[in-house]
């Protein structure tokens, strides 16, 4: 089970499918030095067809899938098995994004099958009640973000961050909270980590930048001091 003050603060980098192969491994041999450099714990999403090329080559990110499925081995041509991606070096994994939605019969199933194989999960929620419902499930980390803030460059308001800190916490007090949607400036993280977040992530603040990995690096910094000020 994920203790937030063993993995806080964190940032997601998630290039989704703007970026792969050779671009995407520049990008994580940087976040690689960034989160040493930084301590701040980076769950960099790749698609799957990556994941062992990254994996093999960096050291200190959380290599994340972008998704997974409850299969067991056996049959099932064509879905995605659990036990692949943790083989070819998955140490997280996103589930239920906006993208990607699951039921939650098939978000519990997976869910199990993660833990069965030590892979972290990160599961998104667009509502508070839907983070408060997610949190029910035990999830490593819940990332609350509202589905219409997507890639808007747009940010929630401080009364969605501070409820969905205040209700998730009311749920689990251990579980780790990302709030993001809408994330693009160094700024937009500071405010979600000093609200209560423990982390943020971004996509297209990352991808749309004339330097992505000198945008992860402001974040990453970011985050980190807004962490720092909630503690003194």
């Amino acid at each position: 089970m994920y203790k937030k003050e063993a993995f806080s603060p964190f940032m997601a980098v998630n290039p989704k499918s703007y970026f792969w192969g050779k671009t995407i491994l520049e990008l994580a041999l940087q976040c690689d030095k960034i989160a040493e450099e930084t301590g701040v714990t980076i769950y960099f999403t790749c698609p799957f067809t990556d994941i062992r090329m990254v994996k093999e080559a960096t050291k200190i990110i959380q290599v994340t899938a972008q998704g997974m499925e409850a299969l067991r081995p056996g049959r099932g041509i064509g879905h995605i098995l659990p036990e692949s991606l943790k083989e070819a070096g998955a140490d997280a994994v996103f589930l239920n994004h906006a993208e990607n939605p699951m039921t939650i019969s098939e978000l519990y199933r997976t869910m199990r099958r993660a833990k069965e194989l030590d892979i972290f999960t990160i599961v998104c929620a667009d509502s508070v009640a839907e983070a408060k419902a997610i949190a029910m499930l035990e999830p490593d980390i819940v990332l609350a973000e509202p589905t219409d803030l997507i890639g808007t460059g747009e940010t929630a308001d401080d009364s969605y961050i501070k409820d969905t800190v205040r209700e998730i916490r009311a749920v689990d007090p251990d579980v780790g909270i990302m709030i993001a949607s809408g994330i693009t400036t160094a700024e937009d993280c500071y405010r979600v980590v000093a609200l209560g977040a423990d982390g943020t992530g971004s996509t297209s603040g990352v991808v749309k930048a004339d330097n992505p990995a000198q945008r992860v690096r402001e974040m990453c910094e970011a985050v980190k001091k807004a962490h720092q000020t909630k503690e003194q």
